[in-house]
């Protein structure tokens, strides 16, 4: 099919934008469908985990998000722990010196990001690569051909090599290219709202249950959640009022406080969880909510849903341009499906947790005593970072299939500052720079010095890293603590294949 665009992400919310920034970024032109006119202000994620900080720190926008932390009222200090289940993770209680937080640590202080501000910060950055955003564009008919895609709207058909729906939990993509979406239904009804209170004194702080349900009260001033288990909502898409949310809370605390006006666009959620039954079905990908659905506990659906973007953004592009063969896509489901599946199961976990009846109460208090240990809350604390999460990737060595960690050079940059313009990074540390001559255009080589320390990035058995081939993910593809280079060239050939760094 000849066409300029060469592919077509539907949904601009973040995952939609990171894509099509991703794409833009290796040269791949790029346009985004979007049914709704302006975005959506309502309230959803809170705050980002360290792989979704750390991709947007590689592209250069940490900085910028330093500064929205800083503008977020009810942020005290760097160190966010989150909480499990309601159960707050004691800041106090975590071995910050933990070798899988302490190499990550350069984004302490850029994730307390609100949802509406990040939005808005990755459509500039996705505006200025020149991605095409097209607003008031629903998607109604799709046709794979084999050779591309014919995406049918309600402005007419455009065409292009490639389809990936972002559009949200209730895909308009997923359903008509009839990807299966099994799961389990939904038994509770939750609400967040940033409300004027008129006696707040009639709320605790924190997290509180009650016969009723849970709800929570704070830490940002107004800022009130609930939690009910009655079956989820007759329809989970009609307008949240005031009304709702004050209804709700009243249940739920068994008070009758009064609100007295909205500082937010409240939301309405579910425990609906589901997964796509696959990511990729032909010229038509799935990511974030339309390839998986859960609770938003910790807005881990965000990061899940950036997480997939980044992974899938740099092959699409390199498949859609020719680079790459189309089996690299393949690569997305098998990566990518496992992390999905293990928030689906942290966020039900969660949700035992939070009824209400005797046995998930006891199950709750020997939760609380688990996390009221320094091993059990580092543990939580680290979960819901991500600095756990791998790849699986062929090669022995301790970080291949990690998230690359902070890396200081000799010349006061980071490894991070070099990812600006995408591609692949191949760190050489070695004297003579043995690693270098392999690159052969598909990475950007970056010299750090000789041997002596410089730039280190230590493991746990003290051993330094000499080299490391990093993909524009920020997975890392290859490393070794010798000069040796074996298994470089087919870590490159694998990931990098034909094409340019």
């Amino acid at each position: 099919m000849d066409t300029d665009v060469k592919v077509i992400v539907v949904g601009a919310g973040p995952v939609g934008l990171t894509l099509a920034a991703e794409l833009a970024l290796a040269g791949v032109r790029v346009q985004v469908l979007e049914r709704r006119t302006v975005p959506d202000p309502a309230m959803r994620a809170q705050s980002i985990n360290v792989p979704t900080a750390e991709a947007l720190d590689r592209r250069g926008l940490l900085r910028a998000l330093e500064q929205i932390q800083r503008e977020t009222p009810g942020v005290f200090g760097p160190r966010f722990t989150g909480h499990f289940a309601g159960m707050p993770l004691d800041p106090a209680l975590v071995d910050w010196a933990d070798p899988e937080l302490a190499v990550h640590s350069a984004v302490d202080g850029a994730r307390m990001i609100p949802q509406p501000r990040l939005e808005a910060l990755l459509a500039a950055h996705a505006e200025r690569l020149g991605v095409e955003v097209r607003r008031g564009v629903a998607v109604t008919a799709l046709e794979d051909t084999g050779a591309g895609v014919v995406v049918g709207t309600d402005s007419g058909p455009l065409h292009a090599g490639w389809v990936v729906g972002c559009d949200g939990g209730h895909s308009t993509v997923r359903r008509l290219a009839g990807i299966p979406f099994p799961g389990t239904d939904p038994e509770i009804t939750g609400y967040q709202a940033v409300v004027n209170i008129a006696d707040p004194e009639k709320l605790a702080d924190g997290w509180s249950w009650s016969p009723h349900g849970v709800y929570r009260y704070g830490p940002q001033p107004g800022r009130v959640a609930t939690v009910e288990f009655d079956g989820g909502p007759a329809d989970r898409t009609a307008p949240v009022t005031l009304a709702d949310v004050q209804s709700s809370l009243r249940r739920v605390s068994g008070t009758d406080v009064t609100l007295t006006g909205l500082r937010a666009t409240p939301t309405r959620w579910t425990d609906n969880t589901r997964q796509a039954a696959a990511y990729r079905a032909g010229r038509v990908l799935l990511a974030g909510d339309a390839a998986h659905v859960h609770p938003p506990f910790g807005g881990q659906g965000l990061n899940l849903g950036i997480g997939d973007a980044v992974n899938l953004g740099w092959k699409l592009a390199a498949v859609a341009s020719g680079r790459s063969p189309e089996s690299l896509l393949d690569t997305y489901d098998t990566e990518r499906r496992p992390v999905g599946a293990w928030v689906l199961d942290w966020t039900r976990a969660q949700i035992g947790i939070l009824r209400g009846d005797p046995r998930s109460g006891a199950l709750r208090g020997v939760v609380a005593d688990l996390l009221a240990t320094r091993d059990g809350t580092t543990y939580a604390v680290k979960q819901i970072a991500g600095v756990t999460q791998r790849t699986p990737l062929p090669g022995a060595h301790r970080w291949t299939g990690r998230y690359v960690p902070d890396v200081p050079l000799s010349d006061g940059s980071r490894l991070a500052d070099h990812a600006h313009e995408g591609g692949f990074l191949l760190l050489d540390r070695t004297p003579g720079a043995v690693f270098a001559g392999r690159a052969a255009g598909r990475a950007r080589v970056v010299r750090d010095g000789d041997a002596g320390g410089l730039g280190a990035v230590g493991g746990d058995d003290g051993a330094e890293v000499m080299g490391a081939l990093v993909r524009p993910d920020g997975v890392v593809a290859w490393a070794t603590d010798t000069a040796d280079p074996d298994g470089l060239t087919e870590a490159l050939t694998r990931w990098a294949g034909g094409g340019s760094a």
